[in-house]
């Protein structure tokens, strides 16, 4: 089953499931280590954690586009973005862990207090998609449990929902179809038939394992607990 099969309400559940599991990391972590290194190349935990609570508040934006028919962009610019996260980076610790909590609760508000009629308002995302204002509870799910293994300090992609797991593969497979990339590399999950991420051009390169191993090397966050046999490739990009 996708994530987008289930009810509303269970898919805003998941969302907060991992909300907490990302707040439980980070409550693990001292003011000093905010300062260390995450798995995202060039980004300290500052920037992770200025990342993550400014994410939930462009998720509230795009409710409240979808509230009041008034068009809210995520982000003014790509460009915006990135001083904004830049500049949250310079936060105390304290402050940055004031606005993961301010944020959240803010996100939390807007959704259940969200008119049933709203749902399907459409919404532009940050990478320019038209969808319904509901795929926030989407959003929102792949931020906060990737984002809770990026701080480096014990998250796990084995902690996540299944259903979170296998709707990662299909959206990370989806987005390299589009974009025409992985050209013969062919993915296979213990217990599931292979895919190819491009059918039409000949098998080059195999990955395959369990499926937290195979989302977490396909998410970029490396190869660890890949079934053994010659070099793992790189996965293409996918954001």
């Amino acid at each position: 089953m996708s994530f987008h099969d289930l009810d509303l309400n269970e898919r805003l559940l998941i969302a907060r499931r991992g909300t907490a599991y990302f707040a439980q990391r980070l409550a693990e972590l001292t003011d000093d280590d905010m300062n260390g290194d995450t798995l995202l190349a060039g980004w300290s935990r500052r920037h992770l954690l200025a990342h993550v609570g400014y994410n939930a508040a462009a998720l509230c934006r795009l409710l409240d586009w979808a509230a009041t028919g008034v068009e809210t962009p995520m982000y003014e610019s790509p460009e915006q973005r990135g001083r904004e996260i830049d500049e949250g980076a310079t936060l105390s610790a304290a402050a940055l862990r004031n606005l993961f909590d301010h944020t959240v609760a803010r996100l939390d508000e807007k959704w259940r207090n969200l008119p049933d009629a709203a749902w399907e308002a459409q919404v532009r995302t940050a990478q320019g998609r038209l969808v319904p204002v509901s795929e926030t509870a989407w959003m929102r799910t792949r931020e906060v449990w990737i984002h809770a293994v990026d701080l480096g300090n014990g998250g796990r992609f084995g902690d996540f929902p299944a259903v979170v797991l296998g709707s990662l593969l299909t959206d990370i497979t989806g987005m390299w179809q589009r974009k025409d990339l992985g050209g013969g590399l062919v993915i296979t999950v213990d217990g599931c038939e292979p895919i190819a991420v491009q059918p039409d051009s000949a098998p080059a390169e195999k990955v395959s394992g369990p499926l937290p191993a195979v989302v977490r090397w396909a998410a970029g966050r490396g190869a660890v607990g890949l079934a053994a046999g010659g070099e793992t490739p790189e996965p293409p990009r996918w954001l």
